[in-house]
């Protein structure tokens, strides 16, 4: 029973891996490293999204057949909605990102992505790849096949539609042009001094049976993926439903499964396989010049494994590592060796990672390091070199058996982390990748890091650890978190649109925070046209790491030339000449490593003019939104109400009350609270309600008369809107709606769409995508006793923190009930 209770350790640490730099070196973990060693081959999954993956088939390859296993997403998941947050675009896609690299600790395959960006759902593969660039995204696609040389490719969607998402579609249309033009060095020729062509043996598509489409057939190709490994002590629908859970901004816990499942495959290029997937392709050490030794040496290894000392194979293992960098494959040469290091330093009980003191530095900083180690091994390893920021520092200790050391060092901070794609601004479509050897990496390749050089049995073994800070949490315990290296002042501007409706100056205020000690600086905004600013710039001096403190801007718009537009903080600190127009966001769930990035020190600022009738709103929480935020911009009161002022407390006080984002998905206890809401309509309120999700929705009515909710969408932000009702009080009261209000809209109109409505509800908007039929179902609206009902699809959630003007008017309109009708 010795391997099982290391079973349950090794998906104990898969779970938490995230909190720890020094990789899993547990006796199954060993036998598993041990089994890879032999096996030569990879495969590259392909799809769109994160939780479009087959997790799985992929724990099945890399955990069962030992394969080198990966998965392409083209896009980090950056236009979906958030479940558990309020974290939207580009902060939803760094989320997203660490949850699919947490499923991968758990599957066992590595990540990769290209630039496309996810800019929400599309309803075919000519609108993504227009808008993606398809040559841009087809170069990251074929970049990655040439680096990571798969044997094998996987398309998890077919080029004929059946994924129903354009992206969906796109990606397996990518796929199947990048496996001929990966092999054609006349393709992307500038990627060739980095990368050769490659040419895969088949590229397979990964049939389905899911939402409402079976496209598996008996004639195809299947295997059983249902097996259970009994050194694992799970089978790997098991193993999946772990790595599947990861993805909890959407809501995608899942159940395990257990027993025989099949997984079925399509050939589209390639050869046919006939009984495995990787026929024709030698996946042992042969497929190598001077390999099968190696093969037969591994055998050996493993043979004379002693579980109770895996210290014993070491000085083989040592030998092997010798053999392994000399072959001339320089693709198998750099994986196998970085496998049997590991490797080694597993049997050897050999422990060690970098820390600093403390999770953040300016830029410009040298951090001190404390590396810890210990050595389980005998008395005869030796560190003999600590490397920092490329240099090389002899550091001669002989490391005593069993006993913790610790070598101090230090490295420069010498570069923001600042994710790599969002390093300059990017369009709609795709991200700005300047340097080609950054293409693919789910996170920055150069983030702070410490090499380490041990002598081990006579030889030299270099390792790196990424550098981290560690303290323990009360409840969590040991955390571990990534360093970040910062600006030395950053400024958030408070809110992420200003809203000046008749000319009176508003104050901006600018939150900031200082990363070391500063002892003067200046900040200064930079204004569009027609803004003036008093004062026009503020010093500060004195100021301590980690101090903050509030500057504020009175702002005016100066007359009929003011323009919308962008303001943005500059800061200077110290002898430092250089501008700096960072704010600081950290991003912290208890699942994924906090996320520290540095978004510009911007605002919009919208002169508009608006009129509001009435103040106070309630709003009702959901999956989570920055709804109350834009609204106090506007000059609302904001309350958000919990289940005991729904209950029991005086609703008629509100103006309106409004239900966030997925409200009826999230909130169960909406069952309960449904009556008070309709009984407050009853009485004379005013309820709106935004769009939910077709699926989970917690109660059986949502308005006062019928209607339901469909996944029907229009995707196109500029689709023509065409108003049915121009006598609608929604589109008058208090402020006019004109066409011009619908411009300048972001990612999409709306999503799921009303149909069904009772007769008793007004419709007064009309919108469809290109080739399609008019869509009544993005605003419906009915008077209820002596109140009003409104269900919004429109993605207002966007529009408002995206500081669209006629998005504001009409979010107004519906949060104002006349007092009498409106001619």
């Amino acid at each position: 029973m010795k391997f099982r209770s290391s079973a349950i350790l090794l998906l104990l640490v898969a779970r938490t891996a995230f909190a720890q730099t020094a990789p899993p070196a547990s006796l199954t973990d060993i036998k598993q490293s041990l089994k890879k060693l032999n096996v030569l081959g990879s495969v590259l999954y392909v799809a769109a999204h994160p939780d479009d993956e087959n997790t799985r088939l992929l724990a099945y390859l890399a955990q069962e057949k030992h394969y080198r296993t990966g998965y392409l997403a083209l896009t980090r998941g950056d236009g979906g909605q958030n479940l558990i947050g309020n974290d939207q675009s580009e902060l939803l896609g760094l989320v997203r990102t660490q949850e699919l690299l947490a499923a991968r600790r758990v599957d066992g395959a590595e990540q990769f992505f290209s630039r496309a960006n996810d800019f929400g759902f599309s309803k075919g593969p000519d609108e993504t790849l227009k808008i993606w660039d398809r040559e841009k995204v087809l170069s990251d696609v074929v970049w990655t096949i040439r680096k990571f040389k798969p044997d094998v490719i996987i398309c998890r969607f077919p080029t004929t539609g059946e994924g129903g998402h354009g992206h969906h579609t796109s990606s397996a249309i990518l796929a199947q042009e990048a496996f001929t033009a990966a092999a054609d060095p006349k393709r992307f020729p500038e990627q060739l001094q980095y990368v050769q062509p490659w040419q895969a043996k088949r590229l397979l598509w990964n049939t389905f049976n899911f939402g409402g489409a079976n496209t598996t057939a008996p004639d195809q190709f299947k295997i059983d993926v249902g097996v259970y490994n009994a050194l694992l002590g799970k089978g790997y629908g098991e193993i999946a439903a772990d790595s599947r859970s990861n993805h909890k901004s959407q809501g995608f816990g899942s159940a395990k499964t257990r027993g025989q499942s099949f997984e079925y495959f399509r050939t589209i290029l390639g050869a046919v396989p006939r009984t495995d997937l990787f026929d024709d392709v030698n996946t042992t050490w042969r497929r190598v010049k001077d390999g099968e030794p190696i093969e037969q040496t591994v055998n050996t290894i493993a043979k004379a494994f002693d579980e109770n000392n895996p210290a014993g194979s070491v000085p083989a293992l040592v030998q092997l590592l010798g053999r392994v960098e000399k072959i001339p494959d320089a693709y198998w040469r750099e994986q196998k060796t970085k496998e049997l290091k590991d490797l080694i330093a597993a049997c050897a009980g050999l422990w060690f990672e970098a820390y600093a003191a403390e999770p953040t530095y300016a830029i410009g900083d040298s951090i001190p390091v404390r590396a810890q180690i210990i050595d389980r091994y005998n008395d005869r390893v030796k560190l003999a070199v600590i490397t920092t920021n490329g240099v090389n520092k002899p550091m001669p200790l002989a490391l005593q058996n069993n006993q913790l050391q610790t070598v101090n060092s230090k490295v420069f901070a010498d570069k923001l982390t600042q994710p790599y794609w969002l390093e300059t601004p990017h369009n709609i479509g795709s991200y700005n990748i300047s340097n080609q050897q950054l293409v693919g990496n789910p996170e920055n390749p150069d983030l702070p890091s410490v090499g380490f050089e041990f002598v081990i049995e006579g030889k030299p073994i270099r390792f790196e650890r990424r550098l981290v800070y560690k303290y323990v949490d009360p409840v969590r315990g040991e955390v571990y978190q990534p360093v970040a290296i910062t600006p030395p002042v950053t400024a958030n501007i408070a809110s992420q649109v200003y809203v000046f409706n008749t000319g009176v100056p508003q104050n901006l205020v600018v939150k900031m925070k200082s990363f070391r000690k500063e002892p003067f600086g200046s900040i200064h905004l930079k204004l569009p046209k027609g803004w003036k600013s008093e004062p026009e710039n503020i010093d500060f001096k004195n100021k301590n790491k980690g101090e903050e403190w509030i500057e504020r801007f009175t702002i005016t718009p100066t007359g009929n030339q003011t323009e919308n537009g962008t303001v943005e903080a500059g800061v200077t600190a110290g002898m430092n000449k250089t501008v700096y127009n960072y704010g600081i966001k950290v991003i912290n769930y208890e699942h994924i490593p906090v996320i520290t990035l540095f978004p510009p020190a911007q605002a919009q600022l919208l002169n508009l003019n608006l009129k509001l009738a009435g103040k106070k709103i309630g709003y009702i929480d959901g999956a989570g939104d920055l709804i109350p935020d834009a609204l106090r911009q506007a000059g609302y009161e904001v309350h958000e109400l919990d289940e005991k002022e729904i209950m029991n407390g005086d609703l008629g006080q509100y103006d309106a009350i409004v239900t966030g984002v997925r409200a009826y998905n999230v909130n169960s206890r909406l069952v309960v609270e449904q009556p008070k809401l309709m009984e407050y309509v009853k009485n004379g309120g005013n309820l709106l309600v935004q769009y939910n999700n077709n699926q989970g929705i917690v109660v059986n009515d949502i308005g006062p008369y019928p209607f339901r909710v469909v996944n029907q969408r229009v995707t196109d932000e500029n689709a023509k809107v065409t108003v049915t009702d121009p006598n609608s009080p929604v589109l008058n009261y208090p402020n006019k709606i004109v066409p011009s209000d619908f411009d300048g809209w972001v990612q999409e109109r709306g999503l799921y769409f009303t149909t069904g409505a009772d007769s008793r509800y007004q419709a007064p908007l009309q919108m469809n995508d290109a080739g399609e039929a008019p869509n009544s179902g993005s605003l419906i609206m009915t008077d209820y006793g002596k109140g009003r009902f409104i269900y919004t699809s429109l993605s207002f959630f966007r529009q408002l923190p995206a500081g669209v003007p006629g998005a504001y008017k009409l979010f107004i309109n519906m949060l104002s009930k006349p007092a009498q009708p409106v001619n």
